[in-house]
């Protein structure tokens, strides 16, 4: 017979293969990261340890690669920015300004300006110089007087129609303008101090100021003084305090009495209006 303590012994399970089978995570931890890859987990699944192997391993030529990606991809969205940031009259003829130009050069050798498409920038984006020439232009268009800030403009080698002395009103830092051979500087010699003729421009160099050079002092009234406007261009404006026809007016424009006005007087007609439909719906 067989003694209480054998019978319990006799209905032990065994031992499971688990702790002590090959491949089981118990040899695993013996024989190093290389039986976790080869034993339980199998060759599609991923265990515990090279969850947490591949975390703390450091990053390949593969993640330097995708660094690089980004940085270009983000370079490239900036420039495509600033490209759509540029001024419609840059962007009005195709091309880019050509190395050789007059402009190109003026860009080049001055610092912390760039060339863009037919543009030449600073920093803030102002415009400093513009190439328009060779663009079939007849008139330079309505997006011209964003250019009013251009030290150098060429129009060469279009076929611009039309009196150019009205154009360029306010353009008062322009020195040197580039126009086909047929086409007068605007405001002639009395605007530039040299006008030389070639064969296929003109070229106007060194805006006047016409307001030193008038021999009329009364050209402006009493309380207005006279200030450039563009080349052959000026404009007379107002002393400090001073407003309205001929710059009689002392003090400052008085918004709300303006306002008042108007307001009253359209309210008025517009209620003599009314009575005048109302009186006629009635009679009919």
């Amino acid at each position: 017979m067989k003694t209480s303590a054998e019978l319990r012994e006799q209905k032990k399970p065994p031992a499971s293969p688990r702790a002590n089978g090959p491949g089981r995570l118990g040899h695993a931890r013996g024989r190093g990261p290389d039986a976790l890859r080869g034993g339980a987990a199998g060759p599609g699944r991923v265990s515990t340890g090279e969850l947490r192997e591949r975390k703390m391993a450091p990053h390949g030529p593969g993640s330097l690669t995708t660094l690089v990606r980004w940085a270009a991809a983000l370079l490239l969205a900036l420039g495509v920015e600033r490209a759509l940031a540029l001024p419609e009259i840059c962007t009005q003829c195709p091309g880019s300004v050509q190395n050789l130009s007059k402009v190109a050069l003026y860009c080049k050798t001055t610092r912390e300006l760039m060339l863009h498409a037919r543009c030449c920038l600073n920093q803030k984006g102002t415009i400093l110089g513009l190439d328009l020439q060779n663009c079939s232009l007849e008139d330079p268009g309505p997006n011209f007087h964003q250019a009013y800030t251009t030290v150098i403009i060429d129009l060469q080698a279009n076929p611009l129609k039309g009196d150019l002395a009205n154009t360029f009103h306010g353009f008062t830092q322009l020195q040197t303008l580039i126009l086909p051979q047929d086409v007068n500087c605007p405001g002639g010699i009395n605007a530039w101090n040299t006008i030389t003729s070639y064969i296929d421009n003109q070229i106007c160099q060194g805006q006047k100021n016409l307001c030193n050079n008038t021999g009329d002092p009364e050209m402006c009234p009493e309380n207005g003084s006279c200030v450039p406007d563009g080349p052959g261009l000026l404009q007379c404006v107002c002393a400090d305090g001073f407003h309205g026809y001929k710059c009689m007016r002392q003090g400052s424009f008085s918004l709300l009495m303006f306002f008042g006005i108007l307001g009253s007087t359209t309210l008025s007609i517009s209620i003599l209006l009314w009575g005048t439909q109302r009186r006629k719906a009635k009679t009919s």
